[in-house]
Formats: structure tokens, C-alpha cells, sequence
């Protein structure tokens, strides 16, 4: 992953004679502070012309520095787009927890999403970038449909949860999972390029929509409830 060594010999980022404890501390600051470096570079510079001096130079760190703690660009790319969705990951899931019912949650997912993106405008633009631009070996875009699987997979099953309750008609699940996704996504790329657009307001329709689009009618909603009453009665 990264070399431990730096070119004279000690640790490369100046950490020797501290306790390990203090070393992974310091490392995990500076592998952030590199990582939100390389945010503002790709967001500002684009993904091709984003260059490890520049982004080293947008950090205040040396060449040397960023290869001690990532085995290259790849890396680099690949650990930023990670932060990225742990930050967003974790700002969603606290507004989650506790939620009830599928229309809480569209409501919640949706729109949290969107008030993290509106806050972390660099973060999206990098992103956008990267998706567009960032391609393995075999010259296959990094990121893509097949990555984005595990959260397909989580969608499609808050959906199932829905229709097992009764709160939602018979549909594909994965389906409109997938929808769901490419709905957000393109809120986010019309924002992108038109900034004064009203990132709320898409976000509130957009829930509206899905959830007219996948509710059960009430009556039948309501003899879901009633049902599923009975059988705990019983």
C-alpha cells in the first residue's frame, strides 16, 4: 500500500522517535489533510490535469510525503472517494436511525443526501470528475453500475421491507432502486450545472415522486395493517 520507509530511511513523514499511538494519529491527519488536498485539486483542476505535485503543493507537504502514505494516484483516488462516502454515509445513517415507514424514509435518505452534497460542493464536483474520468487498467471505468451493487442491494431491500408491510404496491424492487439512484444522481448533475438551481426543492419533488410511484393505495395499505394486527393478536 504505501512504503515505510522514507528516502533516508526513516519513516517519511518525520514521525520517528514517537510512540505508535502517536504515529497513527499523525498519520491518519495527514493521510486526511492529503485526501481533502486532492479533493480541491480534482474539484478546481479536473481529474487529468490534477497532478500529485499540485496536490502535494495545495497540501504543504512534499512529493515524498504523499508516495509514504499512498502507493500512487490510484490510490490516492481510490482512498478519497472512500472518505467521501464515509462522510456522507455517516451524516445520512444518524438521520436515518429511528425512522419508521418507507415514506419517513424517502424523506430522510433523499434529502439528507442532498443537505450533505450542499454543503460539500468541492466533494461532489471531485467526484463527478472521477466517475467520468478514472479508469483501471483494462481501460474500464473504476466506478460504476458493478460498484455501486452493495448499495443497489440495501435500497432493494427497504423497498421489500415496504411491500412485506404493506405500505407499498408490487413492483421490482431492484428496479426502482436503481431508478431511485439514477434520480439522485441526476439532481446532483443538474445542480452542478446550473448552481443557482434549488437543490432543496428537486430534492423534495423527488421524494414525492417515488413515493406516489411505489405506495399502495390506502385501502389496501389499510388491510395490510389490519392483517399483520391480527396475526400478533393471534
Amino acid at each position: 500500500m504505501r512504503s515505510e520507509n522514507g528516502p533516508s530511511g526513516q519513516l517519511g513523514d518525520g514521525n520517528s522517535g514517537k510512540t505508535e499511538p502517536e504515529r497513527s494519529l499523525i498519520e491518519k491527519v495527514r493521510r486526511a489533510q492529503i485526501i481533502e488536498a486532492a479533493i480541491e485539486v480534482i474539484a478546481e483542476r479536473g481529474f487529468a490535469k490534477a497532478s500529485m505535485a499540485q496536490i502535494a503543493a495545495r497540501a504543504g507537504v512534499s512529493k515524498g510525503v504523499i508516495s509514504y502514505h499512498f502507493a500512487g494516484k490510484n490510490e490516492l483516488v481510490e482512498r478519497t472517494v472512500e472518505q467521501v462516502y464515509d462522510g456522507l454515509g455517516s451524516f445520512v445513517a444518524a438521520r436515518l436511525a429511528g425512522q419508521t415507514g418507507t415514506a419517513a424514509w424517502l424523506r430522510v435518505y433523499i434529502g439528507s443526501i442532498a443537505t450533505y452534497m450542499a454543503d460539500h460542493r468541492s466533494q461532489l464536483t471531485a467526484l463527478g470528475e472521477i466517475f467520468v474520468n478514472f479508469r483501471t487498467e483494462d481501460g474500464g471505468l473504476r466506478y460504476g453500475p458493478a460498484s455501486s451493487e452493495p448499495l443497489y442491494a440495501h435500497v432493494e431491500s427497504v423497498f421489500r421491507e415496504g411491500q412485506q408491510r404493506g405500505e407499498l404496491r408490487a413492483f421490482d424492487a431492484r428496479v426502482m432502486a436503481i431508478t431511485l439512484q439514477g434520480g439522485i444522481d441526476d439532481m446532483f448533475a443538474y445542480w452542478s450545472a446550473h448552481p443557482e438551481h434549488d437543490l432543496m426543492a428537486h430534492a423534495h419533488e423527488l421524494t414525492d415522486l417515488f413515493w406516489h410511484a411505489t405506495r399502495a393505495d390506502s385501502r389496501a395499505a389499510g388491510q395490510a395493517a389490519d392483517q399483520a394486527e391480527r396475526r400478533v393478536e393471534s
